[in-house]
């Protein structure tokens, strides 16, 4: 059972937060406890991620068994038989499409097209420099698109990009690791030969600073002090400022930053950051809303 859930890589699941963002930034956190939606919402993208990472881990099999960390997952080792993967793929992919019909039809259609352009990344997009880390960041927009859906509430543009740019800086970090990892082997990631150490670098120093911009755009734009009645959203920038300069520090100095959810779920500077930034969000916006 143990290898099993390795295989579905349960930790990953952190990463369909970004399903919940569209409500908690709208100040409308009582969703999360007033119905089903946004929950079945959550785990339907929890099913249909697993599926994908077992899809990703059958094509890749022989390339695994040679790189250094991979080897370790559950196929190439060979703890779990390959037809119970792909019977388990299947299975997930069903439970997660049934749940999102549960949500609504628009809802399913995002679902659909996630699973797609996984598929897509799987077969031979992830060898595409550049193309690659977009196919990533474009998944957290569709979870941050799906989860307006399954609340019900407008998802703003800044929240759009600023998902697509933080998402490309999450998945620039897993490729600098993976240079350092590979950087004897890039056969076994074909897309590495398009990046070097020092364009990840300024790329992730552009991406981080062009995010904090945005946020900040974010946190002082009319159509976000009005919806939220506030104008003090803006001190929150101070904690996201620190924990993308955090994660900056653990990419270019600790050279740590192969898997962005093992980094939160690990580094207690980063989990300080995100836990000061959504208790001081959730305090402004109780205070404007009690005030009105």
């Amino acid at each position: 059972m143990k290898q099993y859930l390795k295989l579905l890589r349960p930790h990953q699941w952190l990463k369909n937060g970004f399903v919940l963002m569209p409500a908690f930034f709208a100040g409308k956190i009582g969703l999360l406890f007033s119905g089903p939606r946004l929950a079945l919402a959550t785990l339907s993208f929890c099913f249909v991620a697993s599926a994908v990472y077992i899809f990703n881990d059958i094509r890749d099999l022989e390339r695994d068994k040679l790189h250094e960390i991979k080897r370790r997952r559950p196929l190439a080792l060979g703890t779990v038989a390959l037809r119970n993967a792909v019977i388990l793929m299947i299975v997930l992919v069903g439970l997660g499409s049934g749940l999102a019909l549960m949500v609504s039809s628009s809802f399913f259609y995002v679902v659909v097209g996630y699973v797609g352009i996984n598929i897509l990344y799987s077969l031979g997009v992830k060898h595409i420099s550049l193309i690659d880390i977009s196919f990533v960041a474009f998944g957290f927009v569709l979870r941050v698109l799906a989860g307006g859906i399954a609340a019900e509430v407008p998802v703003s543009k800044w929240i759009i990009l600023m998902t697509f740019l933080l998402a490309s800086c999450l998945a620039l970090g897993k490729r600098r690791d993976d240079l350092l990892l590979d950087v004897d082997v890039k056969e076994l990631r074909p897309a590495l030969s398009g990046y070097s150490l020092t364009f990840i670098d300024v790329c992730l120093v552009v991406l981080s600073v062009t995010t904090i911009v945005c946020y900040i755009m974010y946190t002082v734009s009319e159509e976000v002090v009005q919806r939220l009645h506030s104008d003090h959203i803006y001190l929150t920038s101070v904690f996201v400022i620190i924990g993308i300069l955090r994660f900056l520090q653990i990419a270019i100095v600790e050279e740590r930053s192969g898997s962005p959810t093992h980094i939160i779920l690990k580094d207690n500077m980063i989990q300080a950051m995100v836990g000061l930034w959504v208790v001081c969000f959730m305090i402004i916006i109780y205070a404007s809303q009690t005030g009105n």
